[in-house]
């Protein structure tokens, strides 16, 4: 096995120097990129949350209103035994 040369070892350091800051610049973008989702996924999710109160409240006031038809269909069904004992 042939020894290389100082200045192919040097070069092959250098190489490699360049190659690690690269994977350090790679990593340091991903990190933002992962910091702003992260982000946006918070604020997603607290439109979300927002968003399932008002969908509860819109469901507690169609409870009320199928409670008031259910109650008007009683009365109609009284009216109309009363009609059909004329």
């Amino acid at each position: 096995m042939t020894t290389p040369r100082p200045d192919q070892l040097e070069r092959k350091v250098q190489q490699l120097d360049n190659d690690v800051q690269a994977i350090y610049e790679m990593v340091a973008r991903i990190e933002g990129t992962l910091r702003r989702h992260s982000n946006r996924f918070d604020e997603i999710g607290g439109r979300l949350d927002q968003m399932d109160g008002r969908l509860d409240q819109m469901d507690g006031r169609l409870d009320q209103m199928d409670g008031r038809l259910d109650q008007m269909d009683g009365k109609l069904d009284e009216v109309l035994r009363r009609l059909d004992r004329r």
